[in-house]
Order: structure tokens, then sequence, then C-alpha cells
């Protein structure tokens, strides 16, 4: 994926978009005084930023415990190589895993697909895993459920 040259305009716009935008009906107000563009200007970057696919999306970012999804874990995976691509595609089109990713990990490991589940309570989460295995055909996976949160953040890249 090539990287695209960013102006000190924009990165003070992806900055900005990295916090926490104001609820009001022009958000983009005080942004735009600070770099003497219209607010028209700012969003127009911001959607040029978001087709270039530098910005994902933008939206709500939900504290998972107080929405009711109690529980989570790190399923690990062993899968060929080859498979991989498909596995994670399965994997990934569950609507309970926030991320997956396959990883280089030593020899001795083993593991090289990893999904993180999300679920309301330990039955749905069990639930939840064995269809993974059932729908993928992989039975040669590890759990790793989270007992305590120490950091969870979203990176801030400027």
């Amino acid at each position: 994926m090539k990287t695209m040259p960013y102006d000190e305009i924009d990165k003070r716009i992806l900055r900005f978009m990295q916090g926490d935008i104001p609820l009001d009906a022009r958000p983009f107000r005080e942004l735009s005084e600070e770099l003497g563009l219209s607010e028209a200007e700012v969003v127009s970057r911001i959607e040029l930023l978001r087709e270039q696919g530098v910005i994902r999306r933008i939206s709500a970012i939900l504290r998972h415990q107080k929405a009711g999804y109690k529980v989570n874990a790190m399923t690990a995976w062993q899968v060929d190589q080859a498979r991989a691509d498909d596995i994670g595609a399965i994997l990934a089109g569950f609507v309970q895993v926030s991320h997956c990713y396959l990883r280089q990990v030593p020899s001795d490991f083993g593991f090289n697909l990893f999904a993180m589940v999300h679920a309301h309570d330990e039955e749905e989460l069990s639930r939840l895993i064995e269809d993974m295995s059932n729908r993928t055909g992989v039975n040669n996976y590890s759990v790793f459920r989270s007992i305590k949160e120490y950091k969870k953040v979203s990176m801030e890249y400027f």
C-alpha cells in the first residue's frame, strides 16, 4: 500500500479527527478558523482522506462492557499458510470479531491466525468459538480469555 504525502494542514486535520470531535452543529468551525480554511474546505479534505483510505471511518467508539459485551477472548488458530486467507476471511466475517490477523510466529508456537471475539457472556463466547471452529474446519486452536484490561486505546499517529 502506497502512503500519501501529507501537508501540515492534512496532519492537523488528522490529529483533530483522532481526538474527541465536538458534539455540536458545527464541529469543524474552530479547526477551520485555526487553519484559515472554510468549514467546507476542511470537510472536503476529510472526505478526500477518507476516499484515499487514510481515514477508515468516522464513528462513535463504544465501551463494549457498558454496551453489554462483558467477555472477550483472543483466539489463536493453527492454519496452513495456503488456507490462511480463506480461513481469515471466515473468522473476520463474524460480527463478534473486532480484529483478525495472520501473524509471523515462532515455529514451535504454531498458532498463526488470531481473532478477538466479543460476547455477552461466557456461554455465548464458547458457542461462538465452537461455531468458528465448525465453519473453518480448524480444530487446533487456543482461547485466551481477557481477565483484566490494562490499556485499550486507538493509536494516534499524528
